[in-house]
């Protein structure tokens, strides 16, 4: 059976789920693999709107299988070192992926999110929690480092440096509640709607352009990254002025006065150069 599951739950949205729920989602190295592989393949798709990433059973993901994680293939001939660094990329890679994807991505934490399972939700765009879920940053805990997958530089920009910090080091298992009071979760569902509500969020989405989501997300990741206001306000004037240059603005107004739902098709603006 495969260790991540695909599905299509509502029009043009993508439900990814971690399928190894008899060890609690943990991260081996078939389960990445093949997650980078299907994350790829959606973001080719060019008929999906929006993704939901959850877990499998009673947990989203518990970090890295201690036990069995698998062996890395190609690595015939490599010094240990040369195979550790690629065996790391292979995990910490999968952040970057979700960045990447045109897609926003909605996670459905169900239960533990430990380690690295929780780097796996930072790097989604939306974080909806169940009830019942569990975060913290187990590198510490086991001797090791929990700044691991792009966790310190995205978790001060989600909850701030204090919270941050506090998480990071000392490894402490915090629950619903406290996480959507930081700010690293924005909704907590009861663990029986979890997905529907993550799905029908998803759903919402995929009804507004399908450029303006793409290029949304664009904006929000880069100007994380940039230094000033000035520098973030250009950019978001040059995406909305090519936004603009569509037909969906003028349909979202025909739409308004007719009383329906506007229908984004993304098509060039005729009417200014008619």
């Amino acid at each position: 059976m495969s260790v991540v599951l695909v599905d299509h739950p509502a029009p043009h949205v993508t439900q990814v789920t971690l399928n190894r729920p008899e060890v609690l989602n943990a991260l081996s190295i078939e389960l990445v693999l093949e997650l980078s592989d299907v994350l790829a393949a959606i973001g080719a798709d060019n008929d999906c709107r929006v993704v939901v990433l959850t877990g499998a059973g009673r947990a989203f993901c518990s970090g890295l299988d201690l036990k069995d994680h698998g062996v890395l293939p190609g690595i015939d001939g490599l010094s240990m070192g040369r195979i550790a660094q690629r065996s790391m990329a292979a995990y910490s890679c999968l952040v970057p992926i979700l960045r990447r994807l045109p897609q926003p991505v909605v996670a459905a934490i169900n239960g533990p999110a430990y380690g690295g399972g929780m780097c796996l939700a930072l790097g989604a765009d939306l974080r909806f929690a169940s009830t019942d879920v569990e975060l913290n940053a187990t590198g510490i805990v086991n001797g090791l480092t929990s700044t691991e997958m792009g966790a310190s530089w995205l978790l001060p920009r989600l909850v701030g440096a204090a919270h941050s910090n506090d998480l990071l080091l000392t490894g402490r298992v915090i629950d619903a509640d406290e996480a959507w009071r930081m700010g690293l979760v924005s909704r907590v569902l009861e663990p029986t709607r979890l997905v529907e509500g993550a799905v029908a969020a998803a759903q919402a989405m995929a009804q507004h352009s399908p450029y303006g989501l793409s290029m949304t997300k664009d904006v929000l990741w880069a100007n994380l990254e940039v230094t000033s206001l000035e520098a973030a306000i250009e950019l978001e004037d040059r995406n909305q002025l090519m936004l603009g240059f569509t037909e969906n603005l003028p349909e979202a107004m025909r739409a308004f006065a007719q009383g329906r739902r506007p229908q984004y098709t993304d098509d060039p603006r005729r009417d200014l150069f008619g």
